[in-house]
């Protein structure tokens, strides 16, 4: 009998000891992969950020092996370059200004430069985008004077946009000891709201184009795209170097009859310095190979080519893993 129950235990912990075994053993040829999440911070869900951002991430937990993304909405631009100082977001978009201005620590950055941020890829253009109401009487930005405005989402790069144009035109909003504008700072489906309302009389929609915004305050009432006058482009151009003249074709939005002359910069796919080459070259070759699925999210991702790669970074280094892969399919030496 004891040599029976010996018997039984030896064959026991055998089998204890072969299951252990196989729980830290990775199959002939197989390497265990350690998920590797990454959250990419957005912008409203009315802008096109989020639309993009939902996309890249579906792409990257699909198509990369061993990452889970997922899109979080936020109030852009400078909120995600605070997300990416805190180590809160792995991917952030953003518009150029307020990228070179979080690197440098200029304006809102002051005292806290980030020298870890690292460009992923140029994206599309960020156009400045003012409408008014058809019958607000506001035919150029300087009319703006005395006037409800909504210069953006609080922590949004389309605040810092409105500030660089309207200060061309001796216009202030942000200083409330300075300020002739009355200024709303709200999101982009509440400027659409609050325009159709007449609780403002303009809104800055910087961001892509068409806008979505932008078309659901159109199918309401009668709006106007405002014109940046010729010397107002060339003296935006010429203090932030960041920007270039842009040009809204007529027809773009309803009722718009004629063509609309402005200013853009690039919106950009930043990341930090500590995620790994591995990791970044997947990510960015993620998004280069699978074009057509960020379209279905919205068309100006057509903008994103290599031969645009490094477009609008600036004094931004791009990430050794976006470099690798950019060199790699013959857009950078």
């Amino acid at each position: 009998m004891r040599k029976l129950l010996s018997l039984i235990m030896i064959a026991v912990l055998a089998l204890v000891m072969s299951g252990c075994g196989s729980k830290d053993t990775a199959s002939p040829g197989q390497d265990s992969v350690k998920e590797q999440k990454v959250n990419v911070a957005t912008g409203t869900t009315s802008g096109a950020y989020y639309p993009i951002g939902n996309a890249m991430a579906k792409i990257w937990t699909d198509k990369v092996p061993g990452v889970k993304a997922s899109a979080q909405s936020t109030e852009a631009s400078a909120a995600n370059m605070n997300f990416l100082q805190q180590k809160e977001a792995e991917v952030a978009f953003t518009m150029a200004n307020v990228a070179v201005y979080a690197y440098e620590g200029q304006d809102s950055f002051t005292g806290r430069a980030n020298k870890d941020l690292r460009g992923m890829t140029f994206l599309y253009p960020n156009v400045t985008q003012i409408v008014v109401r058809k019958d607000s009487g506001i035919n150029s930005v300087k009319d703006l004077k005395g006037k409800r405005f909504a210069p953006g989402a609080t922590g949004s790069g389309t605040v810092t946009n409105s500030k660089e144009v309207l200060d061309g035109y001796d216009l202030n909003f942000w200083d409330k000891d300075k300020a002739n504008v009355k200024a709303d700072y709200v999101g982009f489906t509440e400027a659409s709201e609050l325009l159709k309302n007449k609780q403002v009389d303009a809104a800055n929609f910087s961001g892509a184009m068409p806008l979505a915004a932008i078309m659901d305050v159109s199918n309401s009432i009668d709006i106007k795209l405002i014109s940046l006058e010729p010397e107002m482009i060339q003296q935006i151009i010429k203090k932030y170097p960041f920007y270039y003249e842009y040009v809204i074709p007529k027809g773009t939005y309803k009722g718009q009859e004629e063509d609309v002359h402005t200013v853009a910069l690039a919106n950009l796919l930043l990341t930090r310095a500590d995620l790994s080459e591995d990791l970044v070259y997947d990510l960015t070759k993620g998004i280069y190979e699978n074009i057509p699925d960020l379209m279905n999210a919205h068309a100006i991702t057509k903008n994103i080519k290599k031969e645009n790669a490094s477009k609008g970074m600036g004094p931004l280094p791009l990430h050794p893993g976006s470099i690798k892969y950019f060199k790699e399919i013959g857009a950078m030496n």
